[in-house]
């Protein structure tokens, strides 16, 4: 959003749109009423952003349609998004937040929203690729911006919640498993029975028209979808990921690292203020330079799957936040904890729902 107008759009369960008070002096949140889990959260940033942030939480994904897949999802998310973008003319600025596997439908969406903004101001209002129609962005707004868009707006924060951004597929990503490997491989093997084309993409056993798996071809740009573009558009990139007792997704796949980069025990250090934020990494340019020239020389690295969709997201920076309910009652519930799912059972993940909020860039 600019002095005209500065609006957040946050979406998966949460779409955040974020509003210039100058121009608005009382907005309020608009919620849509069907998806609950990040309700607390939306009540929260308003309490805390007062006239400067409208939530609007997800209802195109819910229930059995979360086992459509990744991209069905995705698609279904991307016009959502517009079609609330078109009922608010004044947006100017988009964020979002997601949990879970809604951060994988978010990546996904924000691929199929993303517009290069030196296609934008030569030849007339921005036009989606998506639907064909005309969105709010005027000629002048585009001439006066060279960033790229989501959706025509300014993308600003990209934040998710214990997202299993490396799938599912064995080395204890679902630590259900408890990484035994006949467990693992079983899974693998009939997820989609239970979850369906979704459980596919989550343990990268789909192959749709022969392509490869669609996490492997999420972490790059492709002809018609600009992944990684579409991430390096926002201002940041944040993943929060529970460091233990995340029954559904493991540390490593929420917080995009290898095994030998997670933080020791003895590096964590508490902050009294979020109490159960225990760790904070922000990710200069400069340390993915040092790890994309410390791997070029590795003779196994893209044989590894799961290697190569870390060098592909980590082609952008990422501030990760690990998380630990290691001490609380509510630890046997840290999947839904983190983002305070419902108060009365996950009411220990407040402060990690301040934290978030207290670093949104506005």
């Amino acid at each position: 959003m600019s002095v005209l107008l500065k609006a957040h759009l946050s979406v998966n369960r949460c779409l955040r749109i974020q509003i210039d008070e100058k121009i608005c002096l009382k907005i309020q949140m608009i919620a849509v009423t069907c998806a609950a889990d990040w309700r607390f959260a939306a009540e929260k940033f308003v309490a805390k952003l007062p006239d400067k942030v409208i939530e609007h939480r997800s209802e195109c994904n819910y229930s059995k349609l979360t086992f459509d897949g990744v991209d069905m999802m995705g698609e279904r998310l991307a016009q959502e998004v517009l079609d609330v973008v078109k009922r608010r003319p004044e947006v100017r600025k988009i964020s979002f937040v997601a949990h879970s596997l809604g951060g994988l439908v978010a990546r996904y969406a924000i691929g199929r929203l993303y517009e290069n903004s030196t296609k934008l101001g030569q030849s007339g209002p921005f036009v989606s690729t998506l639907t064909g129609e005309h969105t709010n962005s005027s000629m002048q707004d585009l001439e006066q911006h060279s960033e790229d868009r989501i959706a025509g707006l300014e993308p600003m924060n990209f934040i998710t919640f214990a997202t299993p951004h490396l799938g599912s597929r064995g080395h204890k990503q679902l630590p259900l498993l408890c990484g035994l490997p006949f467990l693992e491989k079983r899974a693998s093997e009939t997820a989609h029975f239970v979850v369906g084309r979704s459980g596919k993409h989550l343990f990268l056993t789909d192959n749709d028209e022969g392509k490869p798996p669609l996490l492997l071809r999420m972490v790059d740009d492709g002809d018609d979808l600009k992944f990684i573009s579409a991430l390096h558009a926002f201002k940041r990139r944040v993943a929060y990921a529970n460091a233990n007792y995340d029954h559904m997704v493991g540390w490593r796949t929420s917080s995009i690292r290898r095994q030998n980069e997670l933080p020791k025990s003895n590096f964590i250090v508490l902050d009294e203020k979020y109490p159960h934020v225990v760790y904070i990494e922000r990710e200069t340019t400069s340390k993915i330079q040092n790890k994309a020239s410390s791997i070029a020389g590795s003779q196994t690295s893209t044989s590894d799957v799961e290697e190569v969709m870390i060098q592909g997201l980590n082609q952008v920076s990422w501030e990760r936040v690990d998380v630990s309910f290691q001490k609380s009652k509510q630890r046997y519930v840290a999947h839904n904890t983190i983002q305070v799912k419902s108060y009365w059972l996950n009411s220990n993940g407040t402060d990690v729902v301040y934290h978030m909020i207290d670093n949104f860039l506005l």
